[in-house]
């Protein structure tokens, strides 16, 4: 009760603050107002007096909404100690916006008289973030009307796609613009924001570049260096950047993304990085090894080399050490080297240095179709010299030319061979923490959870920064600001979603075609060859079904197969995938699952193996009864406090927000958004999305630790999977950066905010290798 109290008084303060700063803006916007009114017939003058009337009119109408989201914020917190929820990171963007027109207001009415007063400059600033306002109240709508139809504590929409396609229809003919151009990253620390401009700058420069054909390296490195209008004209900046997230495909996204993997640019970093004593690329062969069993180290299972869409291949993964130790220079290590061209030698070859007690695998994000373990080496090199400890990282196969579930299966593969051959990488493995950022994070929990599937060793810890544990195209708070993200906008993670779960659109046009170059094109011939094949892992939540809830049976047939132990356990998943094509026939009760639609049968404690899968009749449609696992007990004091706050908001069926009347937020003037508004039935398979998966998989979980972005679209993501780990007991910590872009890691060499933020994901993996004395729960 008491710290139920203590954040009503916070958020009241936090409100009085608000208002305080609103009614300071009205009246200079007031002031200002007047002045230029009385100023004669210009156009500047008309147009400034304009646009401090529209600022007082914004100003007054936002208020109020954000007093009410402050005021029911603290409901939706991990804890009292992790004040972090979408709701207030709105909040939060708005009062920044707030800030700099207050800031704004103050200067002109203070410079107005002066003859170097810049008249056309500031109504030009002025004017930017009017429209910013304009769009925030409209998310503040929005976020309201979730409030009003979610259940206290559930942060993303739980109705049927119906409604949630209804809602994204509208949600991305929002104009974007203004956020991308004198606006750009306004919300970020000021460190950032030159980082984000030249980014931004880069990123519509080497758009038109890609939109004239003009593809290949050498361009895409020059391209980042040309764009000297974009830099002068914030406007034409930000139009031609809402032009791109609109209109370009994932191919697009994948080439800009792999940026950073051009040998020039990539050895600058490595330059200004740690020097490390070893990094060498691997090259796993695809051959199939025994794996022992945790619950009887004399049983064993069969650990399948990645099979879907391509068929078997090598795993490509990095082993970067600070020391050079035993074994990382064996004979053994050095036939699975892979050539990388000629290293230079900066130090001469030291002792070797016994074998770490721990060793870090880490998987990269990049959306799961861009980078490899190159574009993160600068951060991987710090990580090691730091921990002491070797560290392997996974370069997996990319979408959509590969997607879901190749990259679970490569993932899953290289972690089991790291686990089996620690020894050669220098490590005795007592001590093993899987470690990954954003696409990265997912993938580690799904590796994690496919250990315990397979009743192998799962890591004994996660290290996860700003995952994504949900890829339904659901609607959140924080997703909200995938407006006006630089980074991460709304089409851009559909894009990245769609080639991963393997429904990417085929509707390109030709040029979009044509610019792809022709790698590109033999890359996307590849991809449609393999369509039919993607499909089959729809049937991948129904081959788990041979994991879960069996002993192992012998057979009639003595033979070498059938004397080993968990003999269905040997088929690889994308194998019993891919026949069983019969399986797609029945997807459609997949169709309209959501959150809460999920009641699950059996109970770990009640069979030898836990169960690990999900039939197609628990997928179902459920009833209101069923199941919440987002929410604690009824009886909680939270819920009922919640309740009592929300109950005389409107409850209506519909998301798409009730806007005030007089009030149209500004639409979009860059053509129609492409992008896929249903998501397919198997992004909730929760190998692919774990913030879906039953309690008896989450179970299995080793101490997750999650380090996520306040302002980051996907923050929501993070709060409610430390809120099903906390709920179900298992050990989770949830620590939320202030004023950071979602992917710090890889900035982390830019400014002190994003080094101690680096910092705190080195410190949450230390937890792992060296654990405390007493339970993180």
């Amino acid at each position: 009760m008491a710290a139920a109290t203590r954040s009503q008084a916070s958020a009241f303060s936090h409100s009085m603050d608000l208002r305080t700063m609103t009614q300071s803006l009205v009246t200079l916007a007031e002031d200002n107002m007047a002045f230029f009114s009385s100023q004669g017939p210009g156009e500047t003058a008309r147009r400034l007096s304009n646009v401090f009337a529209g600022v007082r009119e914004q100003a007054l109408g936002l208020e109020p909404t954000l007093g009410q989201l402050l005021g029911v914020a603290h409901h939706f917190d991990l804890d009292t100690e992790t004040p972090a929820n979408g709701y207030r990171s709105l909040v939060h963007t708005a009062r920044c916006c707030l800030a700099h027109l207050l800031h704004k207001s103050r200067y002109v009415a203070s410079n107005r008289r002066s003859i170097f007063f810049r008249a056309s400059h500031n109504l030009a600033e002025m004017e930017a973030y009017l429209a910013a306002l304009t769009q925030l109240r409209a998310l503040s709508y929005y976020a309201q009307r979730l409030l009003a139809i979610n259940r206290p504590g559930v942060l993303f929409f739980e109705g049927d796609e119906g409604l949630t396609a209804d809602f994204l229809q509208e949600y991305v003919t929002l104009h974007k613009g203004c956020f991308y151009g004198r606006c750009l990253g306004f919300q970020f620390t000021p460190a950032i924001r030159p980082f984000l401009q030249t980014l931004s700058i880069g990123l519509v420069s080497f758009g038109e570049h890609y939109k004239r054909n003009e593809t290949g390296l050498s361009v895409t490195a020059s391209s980042l260096f040309t764009g000297g209008r974009f830099a002068i004209d914030p406007e034409l900046r930000g139009a031609e950047f809402e032009r791109i997230i609109q209109n370009l495909d994932v191919h697009f996204w994948k080439a800009f993304w792999n940026i950073t993997e051009i040998e020039v640019l990539s050895s600058l970093a490595n330059m200004a990085s740690t020097t490390v004593r070893v990094s060498r690329l691997l090259s796993l062969p695809p051959e199939a090894f025994e794996m022992p069993l945790t619950s009887d180290p004399k049983l064993t299972v069969t650990i399948s080399p990645p099979l879907a869409h391509t068929g078997p291949g090598p795993v490509l993964a990095r082993l970067i050490s600070y020391d050079l130790r035993e074994g990382q220079d064996s004979k053994a290590l050095n036939s699975l080297v892979k050539s990388e061209g000629p290293r230079l030698e900066l130090r001469p070859r030291p002792q070797q240095a016994p074998r770490s007690r721990a060793l870090v695998i880490h998987i990269h994000g990049g959306g799961f179709v861009a980078q490899t373990s190159k574009s993160h080496e600068p951060y991987l090199k710090t990580w090691a010299q730091e921990l002491g400890v070797p560290i392997i990282s996974i370069d997996y196969s990319l979408a959509p030319e590969a997607p879901f579930p190749r990259a679970l299966e490569e993932c899953f593969f290289a972690y089991c061979w790291a686990v089996k051959h620690c020894d050669l990488l220098g490590s005795t493995g007592e001590r093993i923490c899987l470690a990954g950022d954003s696409a990265g994070g997912n993938l580690c929990i799904t590796v994690s959870l496919r250990a315990a599937a397979y009743g192998v060793r799962v890591p004994d810890g996660i290290m996860a920064a700003y995952p994504v544990t949900t890829l339904q195209p659901s609607v959140s708070p924080s997703r909200l600001l995938s407006l006006m993200d630089p980074l991460l906008p709304l089409s851009v993670l559909s894009k990245c979603v769609s080639a991963y779960s393997g429904t990417e659109t085929e509707d390109h046009s030709d040029s979009d075609q044509k610019a792809l170059g022709v790698m590109g094109l033999v890359q996307r011939d590849t991809s449609l060859f393999f369509r039919d094949l993607r499909l089959g892992a729809s049937s991948w939540l129904n081959s788990f079904l041979e994991l879960s809830g069996r002993k192992p049976q012998k057979t009639s047939a003595p033979t070498a197969e059938a004397v080993r132990p968990q003999e269905s356990m040997r088929r690889s998943v994308s194998e019993a995938a891919l026949a069983q094509p019969e399986s797609l026939l029945n997807t459609d009760s997949l169709k309209t699952l959501t959150i809460t639609d999920l009641s699950f049968k059996g109970n770990s404690e009640t069979s030898d193996t836990p169960e690990m899968s999900l039939s197609m009749e628990t997928l179902g449609p459920s009833t209101p009864s069923d199941v919440n696992f987002f929410l604690r007990p009824e009886n909680s004091q939270e819920e009922a406090e919640a309740k009592d706050d929300l109950g005389t908001m409107d409850r209506g069926p519909r998301v798409r927000a009730a806007f005030p009347e007089g009030f149209r937020p500004r639409r979009s003037s860059q053509g129609i958004l492409r992008m896929p508004l249903y998501s397919s039935p198997i992004v909730k398979n929760p190998f692919m999305s774990p913030l879906l998966a039953p309690d008896s998989m989450l179970k299995t979980l080793p101490p997750v630790h999650m380090v996520a972005c306040a302002l980051d679209p996907m923050l929501d993501d993070s709060v409610m999977f430390a809120r099903r780990l906390r709920d179900l007991g298992q050990p989770v910590t949830l620590n939320v950066v202030e004023d950071l872009p979602h992917g710090f890691l890889s900035l982390a060499a830019l400014c002190r905010e994003t080094r101690q933020a680096a910092e705190l994901c080195v410190q949450r993996i230390r937890l792992v290798l060296t654990p405390p004395s007493t339970p993180l729960i």
